[in-house]
């Protein structure tokens, strides 16, 4: 059979796939479009296997919310460019990803990957992506918070995003203080939430370095506590300034609108990935052979 132009852009159309890639499958289909689509499915299939040891650290971070504003849901999806993660079609499974996500329910990133968006799983769509953008592409981290009071969303140019579980307050209040998390990254809520053993330690380094100084020892204790002080506020965020008023410590800002915080969630994009350095002229040479 004759393949022709109308026949490569439906297939286009379904897959995804490029020009001359949907007119070799066809070609060798005999022009049978299914056929020729499972064909291209199995190619991509191939390609994300052999991308999938190369090193993906950038990404977008989406949200996906319910009606009633109670429950968000947060994913990042990492790829190996910051190109590639602007591309339109990246954008738009990282949204459809975040959506399943909220609709599903599911718990984690294998049982969201099983999940459907138009009758394709999620991962059958992440393979036909990579096939198309040429790049590793992974759904790494999903994270949920519902709540019986409010949820604080927050995403900073798709790379950072915070959630806050919020007693009290407002939708407005909420909103602000998952920018500050977003924005200033406190490792706990509040003093209370700091371990011990991290608490010990910092103690034990704050006493060597103010023994060094040569003050009597009730100075040091002075010195020690002084530091320590400054030290949990920096941590913590209901001992931050408000980043949006400095003011205000986020504590302050709470007692004023009556409210507390719950629990909070912070993503960045590629956090804990270790990045691999590559000879720009050796990764040009990789991609002229096909790697």
């Amino acid at each position: 059979m004759a393949v022709t132009a109308s026949m490569v852009k439906e297939l286009r159309e379904r897959t995804g796939a490029g020009m001359m890639e949907c007119k070799k499958a066809l070609v060798a289909t005999d022009g049978d479009l299914d056929a020729a689509a499972e064909n291209l499915r199995m190619t991509g299939l191939a390609k994300a296997d052999k991308k999938a040891s190369r090193v993906a650290a950038e990404g977008k971070i989406a949200l996906a919310e319910s009606d009633d504003g109670r429950t968000v849901v947060m994913v990042e999806i990492n790829c190996e460019t910051d190109f590639v993660a602007k591309d339109a079609s990246f954008m738009a499974y990282i949204q459809t990803v975040a959506d399943n996500a909220l609709a599903s329910g599911a718990a984690d990133v294998e049982a969201l990957m099983a999940t459907e968006s138009d009758g394709e799983n999620l991962e059958h769509l992440r393979q036909a992506l990579v096939s198309k953008l040429g790049e590793n592409i992974q759904v790494r981290r999903i994270t949920r918070l519902s709540s019986e009071g409010h949820v604080g969303a927050y995403v900073h140019g798709g790379r950072i995003g915070a959630l806050i579980d919020l007693e009290g307050g407002d939708a407005e209040v909420a909103h602000d203080i998952a920018m500050h998390v977003a924005a200033l990254n406190p490792a706990y809520v509040d003093v209370d939430d700091v371990p011990a053993d991290v608490l010990e330690k910092e103690k034990q380094f704050l006493i060597a370095q103010a023994a060094d100084s040569g003050k009597p020892a009730a100075i040091i204790e002075k010195m020690v506590s002084g530091r320590m002080r400054k030290h949990l506020s920096a941590i913590t965020l209901l001992g931050q300034d408000f980043v949006k008023d400095g003011d205000l410590t986020v504590a302050q800002l709470l007692k004023n609108h009556n409210a507390s915080v719950k629990g909070m969630t912070r993503l960045a994009v590629g956090e804990g990935i270790e990045k691999k350095s590559e000879n720009f002229a050796d990764e040009v040479m990789q991609q002229v052979k096909g790697g």
